[in-house]
């Protein structure tokens, strides 16, 4: 319903999920910036299929992202350098997503772009974080994630989580993996880490 479209929006607006190493935020304009830097890695681009944009079209998209029903973004923070200098920007490293279909299902997508941050644990968290909230606020039964075939790093990780390779492009050089949520999915990623849902205060920021 149009009502439900709308909550869904606004709850991931105004919701901060709190982990044991990440803290998941909205993206908000003030992160467009770092964003975009970011974007401008040709390995970034490669790793996530992306064309680079310019700024201005970098600040359109935050704000598709923030008003279509249809995507559900948080920005990654490292929560140990957010709780010590209390700046979002800084403590960006990353970003995950969910595109959401009307079947139900979602496409899942998860990038640490900060390479100091990598190989620590911070990306793996914020999927699970990002899919449990898939899972209890907006009821998703089916994940699916497309990763590039020579990204072994992320192909591993989705494999732990208990994600199972569909199919493979030799075209655009990709696997589709997916995951049913089952009850034993809905238990494991209840105890993997810390969890809280806060409201976001945008005023405050």
């Amino acid at each position: 319903s149009l009502l439900q479209e709308k909550l869904i929006m606004r709850t991931n607006w105004t919701t901060k999920i709190v982990g044991s190493k990440v803290v998941l935020v909205p993206y908000r304009e003030a992160h467009v910036d770092k964003y975009h830097k970011w974007m401008k890695s040709e390995e970034l681009q490669e790793l996530t299929g992306s064309e680079p944009l310019t700024l201005e079209q970098e600040r359109e998209m935050q704000m598709t992202w923030r008003e279509d029903k249809d995507k559900c973004t948080f920005i990654v923070l490292n929560k140990e350098s957010l709780h010590n200098t209390g700046d979002e920007v800084l403590s960006m490293v990353g970003d995950t997503n969910l595109f959401l279909k009307e079947d139900g299902s979602a496409e899942a997508e998860i990038m640490i772009a900060e390479v100091e941050a990598r190989g620590k644990k911070l990306g793996w968290e914020a999927m699970l974080l990002m899919l449990r909230y898939g899972v209890e606020v907006l009821e998703i039964s089916r994940f699916e994630v497309k990763i590039k075939m020579e990204n072994i790093a992320s192909i591993k990780m989705f494999e732990k989580i208990g994600f199972g390779e569909e199919s493979r492009s030799e075209v655009f050089q990709e696997v589709t993996s997916v995951l049913e949520v089952t009850n034993e999915i809905k238990e494991f990623l209840k105890v993997q880490n810390e969890w809280l849902l806060e409201e976001y205060k945008h005023s405050q920021v």
